[in-house]
Formats: structure tokens, sequence, C-alpha cells
């Protein structure tokens, strides 16, 4: 058995970013940079407007007020979209709108607001607050050969708009892993046996709608390959659809119990074994190994430990896969919030409610509920996961335990547990 930290890395040092490959903006959302980009422009490309009113020299509206108006002649019209036809002398002025080039010689916009045109279709300005202002610079914000986005930059909306505003439209960057996953069990069944589920006679899936949404929030592309009974023939037949996939998960099937018969089935198909069992609680029974070069996770079949051993384990090795360079959710110190006894010596995973930080500054940590592997609801109501290290059998209240908070955009490049 090995550590939880020791099995996070040897899963991630098996694991490598997928192969990158040129896609559209509309397409690149969430995926991650392969390339550093450079802006081959400046922006803005010109000094421009930043309101609408008209382009001045400062020097000619100085002391301008309500009872001593300055009145300036209007020149020309610059709309967004064309450009000045001459430079501003002296008592001139332009009418400019948002986002329009400002004429050569002045240097601010004064708003339309201080401002009463006349009949003669010059300009009376009665405040000076602008003078010298509301002038966007050329290159304030992006200057040309500047390095905007780097590898292993996450594309979000805001980097979306960096890369069309310097016409960048198919960066290139890491596809999204495909992941197959497959659960196992003659009790399991999907939805379209209702009626079994609700008599008692069978059990849902629940595994298979976890992972698909788990899957899909981490970033890869889910594959849902089905159920397997329990039997080599038909775990063979579900694995038959795994070919193509960059990541393959199995749920169940991977203990000591005479119906576990997916580690089997993979070693006979030539899966070579990393390891089957990690010292931690839930999800002790965790196998990784590599079929035909393509990495394989065993997961627990009860739906909490899948699901912790999906956060610490595979959505790391998606995140991996996709390019990103800290993989690992942080973690963040907490207040116990209640007396907690554990049972063996093994690092727990308890699922806990983090509140507001209180009056020293600390947030507080509290259970969910019976802590069971098979009480889904109690990883429903967590928003965290408390992290005890095995060499402590209690845990009093008020002290001082590292909790990874579920959903923290904030990520690590160590496994933090």
């Amino acid at each position: 058995m090995v550590t939880p930290t020791e099995a996070a890395r040897l899963m991630l040092t098996a694991c490598a970013p997928l192969a990158p490959e040129r896609r559209t903006l509309r397409e690149a959302l969430d995926l991650v940079l392969a390339e550093n980009v450079d802006s081959p422009i400046d922006l803005p490309p010109w000094d421009n407007s930043s309101m609408d009113g008209y382009a001045v020299r400062a020097a000619d509206v100085a002391g301008a007020t309500r009872e001593r108006r300055i009145t300036m002649r209007v020149v020309e019209t610059v709309p967004a979209g064309q450009f000045p036809e001459r430079p501003l002398t002296v008592g001139e002025a332009a009418r400019v709108f948002t986002g329009a080039p400002i004429p050569a010689g002045a240097d601010g916009v004064i708003r339309q607001e201080d401002t009463t045109v006349l009949a003669d279709g010059g300009v009376a300005v009665f405040d000076d607050r602008d003078a010298g202002r509301n002038i966007r610079r050329r290159g304030e914000d992006i200057r040309k050969g500047d390095r905007e986005l780097a590898a292993g930059t996450a594309l979000g909306p805001a980097q979306l708009g960096v890369l069309a505003s310097i016409a960048h439209g198919t960066p290139l960057v890491h596809r999204p892993p495909r992941v197959a996953f497959v659960g196992s069990g003659d009790e399991i069944v999907d939805l379209d046996r209702a009626p079994e589920i609700l008599s008692g006679k069978k059990i849902a899936t629940s595994n298979s709608y976890t992972l698909f949404a788990l899957i899909r929030r981490a970033g890869g592309i889910p594959i849902d390959l089905g159920i397997a009974g329990d039997t080599r023939e038909s775990i063979r037949a579900r694995l038959a659809g795994a070919p193509g996939a960059d990541l393959l998960l199995t749920t169940g099937g991977v203990s000591v119990g005479e119906h576990d018969l997916v580690r089997d089935v993979l070693t006979e198909l030539g899966c070579a074994m990393r390891l089957w069992r990690i010292r931690m609680r839930p999800g002790a029974p965790v196998g990784f190994g590599l079929l035909a070069g393509t990495p394989w996770i065993g997961l627990p079949g009860n739906p909490v430990s899948t699901m912790v051993t999906f956060e610490l384990f595979v959505r790391p090795v998606i995140r991996r896969m996709l390019g990103h360079p800290l993989p690992f959710r942080r973690t963040v110190p907490v207040s116990v919030g209640e007396p907690i006894t554990l049972g063996p010596r093994l690092q727990h995973f308890l699922r806990v409610t983090v509140g507001p930080e209180g009056a020293g500054g600390a947030r507080t940590a509290r259970l969910t509920g019976p802590q069971g592997s098979g009480i889904l609801t109690s990883m429903a109501r967590a928003d965290a996961l408390l992290i005890v290290p095995e060499d402590r059998p209690t845990v009093a209240v008020g002290e001082m335990l590292p909790a990874l908070v579920l959903d923290d955009p904030h990520h690590v490049a160590q496994p933090p547990y």
C-alpha cells in the first residue's frame, strides 16, 4: 500500500499533456495553450477617445467655466471607424465619438456634457476638468512584441478576447482527453430499469452519472462504456470499447472478493499494474496501470469512494493531459468544529462543510453526517474534504487541519495531501 501522495505522483509521472492541435477560438474555451503568444500589433493601434465629446488642445480650454466659456471652432467630425483628416491648431476642436482616433495636436477630449453647440457650428466649453484627459493611448493595453499569453494558460472568456483582439484566431492547444469509463457488478443497472431499482431488486448506476459529470467538469470528454456483469466475458466486452480513449476508468471489481474480476481481466489483456491499494479511507482499493500505453485507473465501487478518489487522482490526471501546469487543488487550513474519532490508522478524507472565517480568521469545518463510503448524500452536502493524517485517531474541537475545498479554482503543482 502506498500513500495518497505517492499514488498521485506515480499516476502523473505516467501521464503527459496530449498532442496539441489548432482550434478556432469558439472551440478553444477552457483548453490550455501549447504555445506562447506574442502580439503582432499595438492595442489600441492609435490614440483614441474614451468618450463622446470634443478633441481639443488642453491649453486652449484651460480656465473654462460656466461664467467664462471658451469658444472653439469645430473643424471636423470623426466617428469610430474613420480617421481625422488634419491636425488641430490653436482654437480648433474636432467632434469625436468613443473609440474614434484623436487628431494630431489634440491632447484631451472634453465630454459633450461640458459643452454647448453654437449656432455657427462651433462649440462653447464651460468646464476644463477634462483638459488633457479621456484619451486611450496607443499600446496602453498591448504592446507589439510583448508576450500576452504563455504556454500553459487556460483559455477563459477574457483570454479568448485577447487572442481575438490580436487576430490570433486558431491557437495551438492541448486537446481534451477522451475518458472512457465502465461500471461493474451484476446488481448494478441503468435507469431504463427503474421499476427494478424502485422495488429494491437492483441498484442504480449512480456512478455512471457522477463520473460523466466529474469528467465533463474536469475538462475531459466522457465515453460511457456501460455496465459490465460479474463475468470475465462481460468485462472484456465492455473494455473492447476503450481503444481510442486517452484514459480508462473502471469502478468496482478491484478489491479481493471472488467477483472482483476487473484487475484479473486487465492483467490478462496485458495491463502493466503499477498499484492497487492506497493507505486511505474512503477509497483504499484503487488500481493503476497502463493498458497498451493507455493509463487505467480502477476506482472503488462505493459512490463516495468513487468521487473522493476521482478528485484526488483522476482529476489531476485529466488536468495534466489538458496541459495544466498546476494539476492539484490547494488545501486551506480550517478549524475542526466538532470532535472526531476515527477507525483504522489510515489517512482519512472526511466530507465537511466549511463555514466563513470567524473572529480569529479561521474557517470552521463540520462533518456532513455519517461518513460511510456508501452514503452519497454526505458527498452531496459537502463542499470540502477534511484531511486527517493517519497518525491522528482522534481530533479535538478547535484543532487546525488542512481541507481540500471542492470547486476551488486555485491549484498547485504537487499533491497537498
